[in-house]
């Protein structure tokens, strides 16, 4: 979503690295291409000129002038400007002193309320907290049996009534009461909306929240409707009284500026993201973090929580113990492929490694064709046990048999087989006595 701000503001921000001495002249023509950038970017312009104000208050204010690395003090402190605009400090969920504690969901209708309400659930429960939903939005038609069939697929109980007998605020009122009986430690309220905010709809937020007592009220707002988003969330907080906010469709081609002025122009955190359409992609909002991927500077904390997710530590012992007595096979490469492909698209993933924003240019995250790794599991997939477990016994006619069973050609065939022996051969590398020495040098590369 930020990529074309990323790129206007990795150049300007580029030219004053790569400048000796700076003089105020050139950070008032950097900053004027700061503020441009932001508003191209739908970020509200009172939001803009504080930002660049602030800005130039501390470059004057810490002498960065007379400093040895004038550029990267500018960058310094524009990074954490910018991570101060999307809201400073990561905002915690609230818990209640006793279960069940109740997070309401509130928002316009198409937002992606009871989508996020699945993927909030979903979240709380690998953090091992008991977690059920309840299906107070009796206005949608089959709004009830879409979050029914989503905690079916996710394993998450679903509290619900039939929408022609039962009011909203009744179903509110008899979830919290199982939650409390089942010990439940988080009940999500997913509630209705509507296409615009009216006084009918304020009602019944208002009847659901005095009647539950929630810890959290949850405004989920769509990131691609750019400044109405703004303007519904202050209305929404006027009247309802917003705790935090959620941001849905984050992985969209829009302009991004909303998700900058939120924190500013509401005063209420943004506490996650929905970064896609599947159950998991969803993430904690973490200010510092979107500020570092913004300017190009990557976002490594993301990445190693993912592949910890990913990654078990019986997979990652039992993988260990492989490459120490050199049996690393072509199954263990197919787990490795499958396991890195969960964890999100190639290009989120190296947008999040520190230095590709110096690759601006020269390097398009976006040419990676990320079918080659179906290609890679289709090739595998073709091959029998003893091929995968000993692929040097993979001749001419195995290699045709395999190629046709993946509908691929024998030369992808043998690259695929040539990628794997380059692998063997830094596994054996890592494992031996110099594996550490090696590591470090592949790391420095």
């Amino acid at each position: 979503m930020f990529e074309s701000l990323s790129d206007k503001l990795g150049g300007v921000l580029g030219k004053l690295t790569n400048s000796g001495k700076l003089s105020e002249k050139d950070i008032g023509a950097a900053l004027r291409e700061v503020r441009l950038a932001l508003l191209e970017a739908d970020v509200d312009f009172k939001v803009a000129r504080t930002f660049v104000k602030t800005v130039k208050e501390r470059v004057d204010g810490a002498k960065v002038y007379a400093s040895l690395t004038p550029g990267q003090s500018v960058i310094r402190i524009v990074r954490e400007e910018l991570a101060e605009i999307l809201g400073g400090e990561t905002a915690e969920l609230a818990r209640a002193d006793k279960p069940p504690s109740v997070i309401m969901l509130v928002g316009l209708q198409g937002a992606g309320k009871t989508t996020l309400a699945a993927k909030l659930a979903l979240s709380l429960r690998k953090d091992k907290h008991p977690t059920m939903m309840a299906a107070c939005d009796l206005q949608r038609p089959a709004a009830v049996d879409q979050l029914t069939q989503l905690g079916k697929q996710l394993n998450i109980p679903v509290y619900s009534e039939e929408p022609s007998s039962s009011t909203p605020v009744k179903v509110a009122k008899a979830a919290v009461k199982l939650a409390a009986k089942e010990n439940i430690h988080y009940l999500i309220l997913d509630t209705a909306g509507r296409l615009a905010i009216d006084d009918d709809l304020m009602s019944e937020l208002e009847e659901i929240r005095d009647a539950t007592s929630p810890v959290e009220t949850l405004l989920v707002l769509d990131a691609m409707t750019g400044q109405d988003a703004v303007r519904s969330g202050g209305e929404f907080n006027d009247r309802i009284g917003v705790s935090g906010m959620v941001l849905t469709k984050m992985d969209g081609d829009a302009r991004g500026g909303a998700a900058l002025s939120m924190r500013s122009a509401t005063g209420v955190p943004i506490k996650y993201i929905g970064v896609g359409e599947q159950p998991d992609q969803f993430e904690v909002y973490h200010p510092d973090r979107i500020a570092s991927r913004i300017l190009g500077m990557g976002d490594i904390e993301s990445l190693i929580e993912k592949a910890e997710v990913q990654f078990g530590t019986d997979q990652t012992l039992a993988l260990e113990q492989k490459i120490r007595k050199n049996q690393f096979d072509l199954n263990d490469m197919l787990q490795q492929f499958q396991t890195i492909k969960n964890m999100g698209s190639m290009t989120d993933m190296l947008g999040m490694i520190p230095g590709m924003g110096a690759l601006r240019g020269k390097f398009n995250p976006k040419d990676i064709d990320e079918r080659q790794m179906a290609r890679v599991e289709a090739i595998i997939h073709s091959m029998t046990m003893a091929e995968r477990q000993e692929p040097t016994i993979i001749n001419g006619s195995r290699r045709k048999r395999i190629a046709n069973g993946s509908g691929t050609s024998p030369a992808q065939v043998n690259q695929l087989l040539n990628q794997f022996k380059q692998m063997q051969k830094m596994m054996k590398k890592l494992s031996g006595p110099g594996g550490k020495r090696a590591l470090m040098g592949m790391l420095k590369g």
